[in-house]
């Protein structure tokens, strides 16, 4: 009888913290209404320079792990894998890098690998890739 209650108290828990968040798995700066604080950034500096402070981030935060860059007309893209510390599960992320104007303009977007929720996970995930660019790198 005691298990039954602490599996229906987990359940209700697992319940709550789903339906606390966005029932999604993959989020894009300026694409994601359940995260509006989630924009795409604009810098002053080149799409070159952009590029490479993305990569340096990218390589100076832990769990994170430079996958690949490349370049081409529609601009930069800089591919990066997040790991969890706890569960070890990983987050594809994408990092665009386009000229527009006057400014260069960096989006971000996360996808979990596994489930169909990620309980805010993505969106942490590209809060902590963009507090890193601007907190060292293009202010």
């Amino acid at each position: 009888m005691r298990r039954w209650i602490v599996l229906a108290l987990l359940a209700a828990g697992a319940a709550f913290l789903a339906m606390r968040w966005p029932l999604v798995n993959d989020v894009e700066t300026g694409k994601s209404p359940g995260y509006p604080d989630l924009t795409v950034r604009e810098y002053r500096a080149s799409e070159d320079q952009a590029a490479k402070a993305v990569k340096a981030a990218v390589e100076r935060l832990p769990r994170w792990q430079f996958v690949g860059a490349g370049s081409g007309p529609a601009g930069h893209a800089v591919q990066a894998v997040y790991k969890t510390s706890v569960l070890g599960l990983e987050y594809d992320v994408s990092v665009r890098v386009k000229r527009d104007g006057a400014s260069t303009r960096v989006s971000v977007r996360s996808k979990s690998r596994k489930g169909p929720v990620d309980f805010g996970q993505n969106a942490r995930v590209i809060r902590e890739l963009l507090s890193e660019l601007e907190r060292t790198s293009l202010k």
